[in-house]
């Protein structure tokens, strides 16, 4: 029990000394805020004393409605340069988007004379096209309405309601799709140019000596021997270059047969190929194929010579087809670019001499 009494007597001791401290405490704080409050209400007089002898003005404001006005005063202008400065921004921002309205203006104006220009294009795509189908033979297409025939005049003679970028979205839609509609016929014509090179590649047509040159120094058919004035029929063409090793090459795409010499045609080489055309080329000075070899259109065989019977350098070149000899003449003419000088030398220089 005494234990219980002391125990009871320090507890009530502490908490005494707690609520002392806190009233203290509070008696301290309300001390404080009633000389804040006192001190705030006191009252200030302002006077605005004229420089001239006018009446003096003189107000009273208490300290706590002059510390009123200036923290309105600081809000107030902290609201207005946080205004100034969001406007600023937003000035700086609508200049940025003037500009990039005005870059995209002079874009879209560029874009529209890209427009144009493609329109014109196409147009003149279209002419083109139709001239190569109708020299080759082949169909723009086979549509089943006015839109697919291929004729952007169906397009563009169209009235077009729309305005601004659509009407340019729909003149390029409208090109698109006529140029997606012309693929067919250009592979077509790819196609057929194709076949026509591998045609012309199996077919002797070139001029026989590398890049173009030289001259006919006798043609194909009747003629006089230079030595004995007799006529004889030539079965080739001879071509003069007034030297010897000049290349000579396979005027189409074949087989070497033949490798040889004798004694009118000197050093000779007779190729196959398809469609049952070979050639000849004599009085070579050198070789550069052998028997059997396959050769394409425009590959070096030799180099042109004065072997056999002849009156000085110069290529004899024959075409056989069959069993039946072709004047080459007919052949170098199917190709534009055989740069021939068909002008006969006087005195036969370059020629055969025997009978063939």
């Amino acid at each position: 029990m005494s234990a219980l009494r002391a125990y009871k007597k320090a507890e009530s001791a502490f908490f005494g000394r707690v609520t002392g401290r806190v009233r203290a405490a509070a008696t301290s704080v309300g001390g404080f805020l009633g000389r804040v409050a006192s001190g705030g209400r006191q009252k200030l007089t302002i006077m605005l004393i004229p420089h001239t002898e006018k009446k003096i003005f003189n107000f009273q404001i208490t300290f706590f409605s002059l510390i009123g006005i200036v923290a309105a005063f600081a809000v107030i202008v902290s609201a207005a340069v946080f205004t100034i400065s969001r406007f600023t921004d937003t000035n700086k921002v609508l200049g940025s988007r003037t500009s990039d309205l005005s870059s995209a203006r002079a874009s879209l104006d560029a874009m529209r004379d890209e427009t144009g220009h493609l329109v014109n294009a196409a147009r003149r795509f279209e002419v083109a096209l139709a001239q190569t189908v109708s020299r080759v033979g082949t169909r723009a297409s086979s549509p089943d309405s006015e839109a697919q025939r291929g004729d952007l005049s169906s397009f563009f003679e169209s009235d077009i309601s729309a305005t601004g970028s659509v009407r340019e979205v729909a003149e390029i839609k409208k090109v698109t799709d006529y140029l997606e509609r012309s693929i067919d016929p250009v592979n077509e014509i790819g196609s057929l140019l194709s076949n026509q090179s591998a045609v012309l590649t199996s077919i002797p047509n070139i001029w026989p000596v590398k890049g173009g040159i030289g001259h006919i120094s006798m043609y194909y058919g009747q003629n006089e021997n230079p030595f004995s004035g007799q006529w004889y029929i030539h079965k080739g063409i001879d071509i003069s270059t007034y030297r010897t090793g000049d290349p000579v090459v396979a005027t189409a795409d074949g087989k070497v047969v033949t490798v040889s010499f004798a004694n009118d045609f000197g050093n000779y080489i007779i190729i196959q190929h398809n469609r049952g055309f070979f050639t000849r080329y004599a009085h070579l000075a050198s070789f550069r194929v052998y028997k059997g070899q396959k050769v394409e259109q425009g590959q070096v065989i030799g180099t042109m010579g004065n072997t056999g019977l002849t009156t000085g350098p110069h290529l004899h070149y024959e075409i056989h087809l069959g069993t039946d000899v072709i004047d080459p003449i007919q052949f170098l003419n199917l190709r534009a670019n055989a740069s021939v000088t068909a002008t006969a030398t006087p005195g036969n220089v370059g020629s055969d001499v025997y009978r063939d």
